[in-house]
């Protein structure tokens, strides 16, 4: 499985590569996790992209990728021509408006809008988001990303942080349930 978190400079996305690819390694399989950010890390693009196989990786970069997280417009702008045909597009709603001719499966979540509401910290949207990808897209088991976001956190934020990835999870329940009951 290839992924590919993007957004802006200051929104974490680094992170969450970086926690899923951990993630992975805990359960037994392999990875690899490569990131780029623009000259000026605050505010500009940035994408971290993170490699899952059960068997051998031969590749470094990836050209294509099965599951793209997007926090920004500009990110989803530059990067939505590498996710595969049927593959799974995840976006901050409030931040990004895919194009109506997108083919993806998409599932959209206002991330910053819950993490400042209810957290009182617009840059956990990150973790918000981890957790609704991975509840609906299954690429790590919830025991290893709670155990790689609690130590990969800094001290004192663990708390807060696990809170808004369960939220996430709960987030990602609830769409799913819609999108069965609407079929």
């Amino acid at each position: 499985m290839r992924l590919r978190f993007a957004g802006f400079g200051g929104q974490g996305v680094v992170l969450c590569g970086f926690i899923f690819g951990k993630a992975a390694m805990l359960d037994g399989k392999n990875c690899i996790h490569t990131q780029s950010y623009g000259s000026a890390s605050r505010g500009g693009l940035t994408k971290s992209d993170v490699g899952i196989e059960s068997g051998e990786i031969y590749d470094l970069v990836h050209d294509e990728v099965d599951v793209l997280v997007t926090m920004s417009q500009q990110s989803y702008d530059a990067y939505r021509g590498a996710l595969v045909d049927g593959g799974l597009l995840f976006f901050e709603s409030d931040l990004v408006t895919p194009a109506e001719d997108d083919q993806a499966r998409s599932f959209g979540l206002q991330a910053t809008d819950i993490a400042f509401k209810e957290f009182g910290r617009k840059i956990i949207a990150n973790m918000l988001m981890m957790g609704f990808v991975n509840e609906i897209a299954e690429i790590v088991s919830h025991e290893s990303l709670l155990g790689t976001v609690t130590g990969s956190v800094p001290p004192g934020t663990e708390e807060k942080n696990i809170a808004a990835l369960e939220m996430g999870v709960r987030h990602a329940s609830a769409q799913m349930g819609l999108e069965k009951s609407s079929r």
